[in-house]
């Protein structure tokens, strides 16, 4: 295993709630390791070792199907030492989804956790079209909820290939009704800077990032894809339409040791973040997620080239997960 460095943790928003820099994805192309065919077993225990390397912050959803076991790798009296974040959708199919059945999930949700609470409740992937009905419709009854002491945060998350340019994200991070946000966020979608970070960090809503990674840096041969593509556009310059475009990350004088690393220290710096979610279902990727997540910002100079390349790009690498085997 890797060498990691000790956890380092922040305040996630005004919640009071202490977490951890590096939060457990459970769900994305990999959920928990299962689409890889790994036990039940074996996926608990990859969601304990990251809590014995200090991740506090577990996030996971009914869709997942991996709410069971983040309830057994917290089964072992660890509830109290860790924060559980699940989510229930409100559209399915093109349909809204009645609000006493989104209660229903968060029932079922805390069954197969195994608790009585969870600290984080977020409807989810909330597209524009729909954030004021789930605002004024749906978050009343889920408050109600919060008044029995069933939820002890409510938030949503967006739905990044659904809204490229932030919309929905420009409203919630001003609403006050909110106090977490998960959100899209990498090296070659900065839309957050301008439509998110700006409204949660003036209102104290905690932030969560997901799609620091994806299949963008993951997969081989997508980054390149990605860049052909905008290259013929005419979005970036034609110099980048090679093999490894971002290899100028890579350097010594403070630089990253890859693609993936230099796209988790990226998010982890960025003003207005808290949590960034790492996901993975393979053991030694977990030492090395948070690794790079602990690691130091990137020289100026490299963030300041990602922000002339790619800081006006809005949309990209924004696909939903993929079942791999690649770290994410």
């Amino acid at each position: 295993m890797n060498t990691v460095p000790d956890m380092q943790y922040t305040k996630l928003g005004n919640t009071g709630m202490q977490v951890s820099v590096a939060g457990l994805g459970c769900g994305g192309g990999s959920r928990l390791g299962m689409a890889r065919g790994l036990s039940t077993n074996q996926s608990v225990d990859l969601v304990r070792l990251a809590m014995d390397l200090g991740v506090n912050y577990l996030d996971t959803a009914a869709v997942y199907g991996t709410e069971h076991i983040v309830g057994k790798a917290i089964k072992c009296g660890t509830r109290d030492q860790v924060y559980v974040a699940t989510k229930a959708q409100v559209r399915r199919d093109g349909k809204m989804i009645p609000i006493n059945d989104v209660v229903a999930s968060l029932e079922n949700s805390l069954r197969q956790l195994g608790t009585d609470y969870v600290d984080v409740f977020q409807f989810h992937a909330i597209p524009p079209d729909i954030y004021d009905q789930t605002r004024d419709a749906y978050a009343p009854a889920l408050l109600r909820e919060k008044e029995k002491g069933k939820i002890c945060h409510l938030g949503l998350t967006e739905s990044p290939p659904n809204d490229p340019t932030g919309i929905m994200l420009k409203s919630a991070s001003r609403d006050p009704i909110w106090e977490v946000i998960m959100l899209g966020f990498h090296m070659m979608h900065q839309v957050a800077r301008r439509n998110a970070f700006p409204g949660t960090l003036e209102n104290g809503i905690g932030t969560v990032l997901m799609f620091v990674v994806r299949s963008i840096f993951s997969i081989p041969g997508r980054l390149e894809e990605t860049i052909a593509a905008l290259t013929t556009a005419g979005e970036v310059p034609a110099w980048l339409n090679k093999h490894a475009p971002l290899d100028f990350l890579i350097h010594r004088e403070g630089g990253a040791k890859s693609v993936i690393d230099a796209a988790y220290r990226y998010a982890r710096h960025e003003r207005g973040s808290d949590i960034i979610l790492f996901g993975t279902g393979v053991t030694d990727h977990v030492s090395t997620n948070i690794a790079s997540i602990l690691s130091p910002p990137l020289p100026t100079q490299d963030l300041k080239k990602l922000e002339n390349l790619f800081g006006h790009l809005e949309g990209v690498g924004l696909d939903l997960p993929e079942s791999r085997t690649e770290q994410t």
